[in-house]
């Protein structure tokens, strides 16, 4: 998935990831093509906006509701990326949820 999610009316919320990395990939791509993957296989996902540049990364993706953010959190696969980006893959991260409650898009 690329570009700008295309997301329903409000309300719905936003789990934004921000990281920054370990040198080298290490699997990191192949794992995330995979989460990206088995996410928008589960219920309650909307869609996913990537951006990385030299230094910082950032994953935001779309659920209708907090429980479907909880159930992908326990998914067991997502648990060992989870394990992997704190023991392999990552410098540090930030992880925030936001309820939307109002959205704008233009051209899309």
């Amino acid at each position: 998935m690329s570009g700008i999610a295309k997301t329903p009316e409000p309300p719905y919320y936003a789990v934004i990831f921000s990281s920054q990395r370990t040198e080298g990939d290490n699997g990191y791509g192949r794992m995330a093509d995979k989460m990206v993957e088995l996410a928008s296989q589960q219920n309650g996902f909307l869609g996913v906006e990537d951006a990385r540049d030299e230094g910082l990364g950032i994953t935001v993706s779309y659920w209708d509701s907090l429980q479907s953010i909880k159930e992908w959190k326990e998914i067991s696969a997502h648990r060992v990326a989870q394990n992997k980006g704190k023991s392999e893959w990552y410098k540090n991260f930030s992880l925030r949820v936001c309820k939307v409650e109002r959205h704008n898009f233009f051209g899309i």
